[in-house]
């Protein structure tokens, strides 16, 4: 069985002082958003911190320029060595092809997916399954019940992540991504029921994020929700620890992770 894999997730908005660049944030339930950094500089020392990949997200509600997103991926390419998945706005053939030109390893996408399900089946014979990364951003509704989310969060749609999680996988989607809205950003523990629920009901690997706040919520995770990998940014932008330090504290709970770089 592969190792665990501990993963950044760099969220990305249009910085809130210059229109033409795109900066890094954090986020609170897909709200309340705190502009963080450079992109290009922030990799370099994930990468030196030992992470095994990247996660690149869009999260900018109005600005979803797919080459503006390539142009940081290509720097980001240039300079660090271990793969890169990027999402957020991509909603074509031509953006898959644009991204993984500029570096890209593989393509994350919600929106087009849910409005498209054949979509899915488009890119993996075109580019391959091990090159589709599906996101399921998620939340519990009024009535208690799970939902499927896109648009950023903000429109609930009628599908259970479970159910979407399978059909994702039966279209060739290689990896999926999950992301509990209610947890983002909260730092209380990730969501270990829903995502041990869709881990248990694929065959493909499954990366789960949203409310890791210590590193005991990384062990979790992997012991209890089964994931192949859990990804966070809040966590390691607030915490003066890095890397090495938490695969440690992971690696001695039990999970059968890298800690040597």
């Amino acid at each position: 069985m592969a190792r665990k894999r501990l993963i950044p997730k760099l969220q990305l908005m249009t910085s809130s002082y210059r229109t033409d660049k795109m900066v890094l944030v954090i986020t609170r339930q897909f709200h309340d958003v705190t502009e963080i950094g450079d992109a290009v500089s922030q990799s370099k020392i994930y990468q030196d911190q030992g992470a095994d990949e990247l996660i690149f997200i869009n999260i900018d509600r109005e600005n979803k320029n797919i080459r503006m997103l390539a142009e940081i991926i290509h720097k980001v390419s240039e300079e660090i060595f271990m793969p890169i998945t990027v999402g957020g706005g991509v909603s074509d053939e031509e953006h898959f092809r644009i991204l993984l030109a500029n570096g890209a390893d593989k393509i994350s996408m919600n929106t087009a997916a849910v409005s498209d399900p054949s979509f899915i089946s488009l890119a993996s014979a075109k580019y391959g399954a091990q090159c589709v990364v599906i996101s399921i951003d998620y939340k519990l509704n009024a009535q208690g019940q799970y939902r499927v989310c896109t648009r950023n969060g903000t429109e609930e749609t009628n599908l259970h992540p479970v159910e979407w999680a399978i059909e994702c996988e039966k279209r060739g989607a290689g990896e999926l991504l999950l992301s509990s809205i209610s947890h983002d950003g909260m730092r209380d523990g990730l969501d270990i029921t829903l995502t041990k629920q869709i881990a248990d009901a694929v065959g493909i690997p499954v990366i789960t994020s949203g409310g890791c706040g210590l590193a005991q919520h990384f062990a979790e995770g992997y012991l209890y929700g089964h994931a192949h990998a859990v990804a966070a940014g809040t966590f390691f932008a607030h915490r003066d620890q890095n890397f090495m330090q938490t695969r440690s504290q992971i690696k001695n709970a039990g999970v059968d992770i890298r800690v040597y770089t």
